[in-house]
């Protein structure tokens, strides 16, 4: 076979490879992310969302909220609320949990106490205000900023055992051994 031929005969081979069974280029994952429609992360929470009480005068409603990304695997989400800055060791706002797989989204609000805004199946445990469902910040005045940290984990199973008396503590001790993933919105707030 001449140089030419030769030539010719390759560049069509590459073009029927490239064409039929050609690898494609590896798929990229979309990474897993967390977000809301009313504050981007590392911004300030609007006061709205603060607690109403305790010299707080927020309306105590939770942001919506809004995922994509999780891992191949998952069959639920988790999702914590806590402020790290709060004397003590830390707060814990919301603890929600057996947030089936299917769901994307949690509607502003969804946090009331009465749950009928959570998806079919979800739980919302104790938060350190000893009530359930969302409690909004409220630092204390001149403490500068706090940082409250969303978190929601990508869970291989049901977490068994836990329920709406479970402490922010518990579920992340049960969470343990059971996260594909994790996603965090962090939103500012001080007064």
């Amino acid at each position: 076979m001449n140089v030419l031929a030769y030539g010719i005969a390759s560049s069509l081979f590459s073009l029927l490879w490239m064409a039929d069974g050609a690898p494609s280029a590896p798929h990229t994952p979309q990474p897993f992310e967390l977000k809301s429609s009313a504050f981007a992360s590392g911004a300030a929470l609007p006061s709205q969302y603060s607690y109403s009480g305790y010299g707080c005068t927020g309306r105590n409603t939770s942001p919506a909220l809004a995922w994509s990304g999780a891992p191949n695997g998952t069959k639920y989400f988790a999702l914590t609320l806590f402020d790290p800055d709060a004397r003590g060791g830390g707060f814990w706002h919301w603890i929600v949990f057996d947030i089936p797989a299917d769901v994307t989204q949690l509607p502003g609000n969804a946090g009331a106490g009465s749950g009928s805004l959570m998806p079919q199946g979800a739980v919302q445990g104790r938060n350190d205000f000893q009530t359930v469902g969302y409690a909004g910040p409220c630092p204390p005045p001149g403490g500068g900023a706090h940082h409250y940290r969303f978190t929601l984990y990508a869970l291989d199973q049901h977490l068994d055992g836990l329920s709406p008396l479970t402490s922010g503590p518990t579920l992340v001790s049960a969470l343990r051994g059971h996260v594909l993933g994790k996603a965090e919105l962090i939103g500012i707030f001080q007064r």
